[in-house]
């Protein structure tokens, strides 16, 4: 298995004033230590920004770079995206995981598509599956909780209505209402990148009845260790291998930080549980 790490595991996001904030040193420290072969991006910001200062930092921690989390608005016909896109496939090797952003600051609420913008999603969507794959790289769509693709009838409104291939991500399509190991059964050959959470049930059913936003639900404790939440993972791992799967497992338990965790606790001892079920999987 090629399992790489996400800076969000250890409470570096995007959203303004998610948590605190871990510094790229530790963070980078503590996955090499952990033994994981390679990093999503991160948020801008957090990795140098330019392409031989970022190589040579993940370099000194033996780290490669899988890819890049990137939220963009997708469904406004008057903004164009290209421009963004070309940037990240210019300055980002891997796999490019979009999200399809509502516009909003982070993820605890959205809008409500309309037939104009839902076929100015779609169309993009081709458009940039297209863009890449003629520079020879690889776009994904991530289902997302709090962008304009969360829910199941928009996954399968995607799945049916363009050729992009999806990030399954176990967690926020849960969260969504998707059952992963059915969309891992029946999309396996549109799967191309995989985010593994694992997931407290009751608390993401919550979030779906609204009865939580989705940042309290992560501060909460939403998303567990892998093989301490309710999701099945070694039926997705296997359904995946089995369907001829041969990306990467991107390890991903969102988190809030309050504050600096002491060394080897808070994300490095979560990261190492889930590393260690992982390893009894593939045993």
């Amino acid at each position: 298995m090629r399992i790489a790490g996400a800076p969000i595991s250890w409470g570096v996001c995007e959203v303004p004033g998610w948590g605190h904030q871990m510094e790229p040193g530790r963070v980078l420290a503590e996955m090499r230590a952990l033994g994981l072969a390679a990093t999503e991006l991160g948020p801008d910001g957090f990795l140098p920004g330019g392409a031989r200062e970022r190589d040579e930092l993940l370099a000194s921690h033996a780290l490669g770079l899988v890819g890049a989390f990137v939220p963009i608005v997708l469904h406004d016909p008057a903004f164009d995206p290209v421009p963004v896109i070309d940037r990240a496939l210019d300055g980002i090797g891997g796999v490019l995981v979009l999200a399809a952003a509502t516009g909003l600051d982070g993820y605890d609420e959205r809008p409500v598509l309309d037939t104009k913008a839902w076929s100015t999603l779609l169309a993009n969507l081709d458009a940039i599956t297209a863009r890449a794959a003629a520079r020879g790289r690889l776009v994904t769509l991530h289902p997302h909780v709090g962008t304009v693709v969360e829910r199941r009838d928009e996954v399968e409104r995607v799945l049916g209505g363009c050729s992009v291939p999806l990030c399954l991500d176990t967690g926020h399509l849960l969260v969504g209402g998707t059952d992963p190991v059915w969309l891992a059964r029946f999309a396996a050959p549109r799967i191309a990148h995989v985010h593994l959470k694992d997931v407290d049930v009751g608390l993401a059913q919550q979030v779906l009845k609204g009865d939580v936003t989705y940042t309290n639900a992560v501060k909460d404790g939403l998303y567990r260790p892998l093989g301490d939440g309710d999701i099945d993972i070694p039926g997705i791992i296997r359904t995946l291998e089995d369907a001829g799967y041969e990306g990467w497992w991107v390890m991903e338990q969102d988190t809030v930080l309050t504050d600096e965790p002491a060394e080897g606790a808070g994300p490095y001892d979560d990261v190492r549980r889930s590393l260690d079920f992982l390893s009894r999987v593939a045993r």
